[in-house]
């Protein structure tokens, strides 16, 4: 688990907005609702739907993190995740940085990163550009425009059409999971056997 902790870092939000509202991380696909997608041509679908300030959401993370990832980086599952930003400015902030992350290869790791030093209450100040630029050091990321890209909010414009894709989608709570389109019941979200049991009838090997 990744925790920083800074001194004397601001807790006032960065408010700029990005100069170019068309502008999307590379690896977001238009075809799959604009969503950070990740193994395109992988036979089963997986469907993320999530805000990074969300509690449920770092819920499902301590349960299935691990696993997810261990079948993405296996190539297992396509998956697309979906930042939304609902609960407040910093989702947006958050969901700008970890499209950011995206550009340097680091997006699940930047991912992992943000649920782990996810704040106890929401939109409390703790997520900035300064943090988040911080937060993407630590998790190796190297590329020099990733500083400027966070700060920036260059993807400002993303976000907003994700929260709009959304809603055409009907979902409305997170996290929300569908795997090859199907809804897959809540009820298997915080229970990781239930979770891989579903994804593996689904043909996940």
């Amino acid at each position: 688990v990744l925790v920083v902790v800074l001194a004397g870092v601001g807790a006032s939000l960065f408010s700029s907005h990005s100069t170019n509202s068309a502008a999307k991380p590379v690896l977001a696909s238009k075809a799959d609702g604009y969503g950070i997608t990740i193994n395109p041509t992988a036979k089963v679908k997986v469907d993320f739907w999530e805000d990074f300030q969300c509690p449920n959401c770092r819920n499902f993370e301590a349960v299935n993190n691990a696993y997810v990832n261990s079948l993405v980086k296996a190539g297992k599952i396509k998956a697309v995740f979906h930042p939304m930003s609902f609960i407040g400015p910093e989702s947006i902030l958050a969901a700008n940085a970890a499209g950011c992350s995206a550009d340097a290869g680091k997006f699940l790791e930047f991912h992992t990163a943000l649920y782990a030093n996810q704040s106890k209450t929401e939109n409390s100040g703790l997520w900035n550009a300064q943090v988040l630029t911080v937060l993407g050091i630590g998790v190796g990321i190297k590329d020099k425009n990733f500083a400027s890209c966070v700060k920036s909010s260059k993807y400002e414009g993303w976000v907003s059409t994700i929260e709009t894709d959304a809603t055409k989608q009907g979902v409305n709570s997170t996290p929300t999971v569908f795997v090859n389109g199907k809804l897959m019941p809540t009820e298997n979200y915080l229970d990781n056997k239930k979770f891989a049991a579903y994804l593996e009838a689904a043909g996940v090997k």
